[in-house]
């Protein structure tokens, strides 16, 4: 199950969550922040009224994450993990030698997080763009934040199990 640029491959737990997630924030997250705006507006000036931007920049955070919920959710690929192959593909787990050090962890939405101990990588970071595709045993690198290049070796490919 290759999953196509910009689409998040979410197991039906975490679409769940993130569905709620969207419906509180929605509704009763933006109605709360309204109120608090509201009882700023009403504390008088509001260049220096520190409640005021304070919960305009909540207002924001809100809003970016409602957004995000939305996108995410709108191109989500729902369902259970892909079976592992011996080619790196979003869902599976993957042990790869990292700069040398084995280290094991799943590829996927940092959404996943919450259903497992795994560390997550996306597809989209830099380490996930580098590996998917490859297969066991490929070697590769990628840039690292400080831009330096990172090797990486692919040692095994599981199926994820929530």
């Amino acid at each position: 199950m290759t999953t196509p640029t910009g689409v998040t491959w979410l197991t039906q737990e975490t679409y769940d969550r993130l569905r709620a997630e969207l419906e509180e924030l929605s509704t009763k997250g933006r109605e709360e922040i309204a109120a608090r705006i509201q009882e700023a507006r009403e504390d008088g000036d509001l260049k220096e009224n520190a409640g005021y931007h304070a919960a305009k920049d909540e207002q924001g955070k809100i809003e970016a994450r409602i957004r995000e919920l939305e996108h995410m959710l709108d191109t989500a690929e729902v369902g259970s993990a892909p079976e592992a192959s011996d080619v790196v593909e979003t869902g599976t787990v993957v042990t790869a030698k990292i700069a040398g050090r084995e280290t094991k962890f799943l590829l996927g939405s940092r959404e996943m997080a919450s259903q497992t101990d795994l560390r997550v990588y996306s597809g989209e970071s830099a380490l996930g763009a580098a590996i998917l595709g490859l297969r066991i045993g490929d070697e590769t690198t990628y840039e690292a934040p400080n831009g330096k290049p990172v090797a990486v070796e692919v040692v095994a490919i599981e199926t994820f199990a929530a």
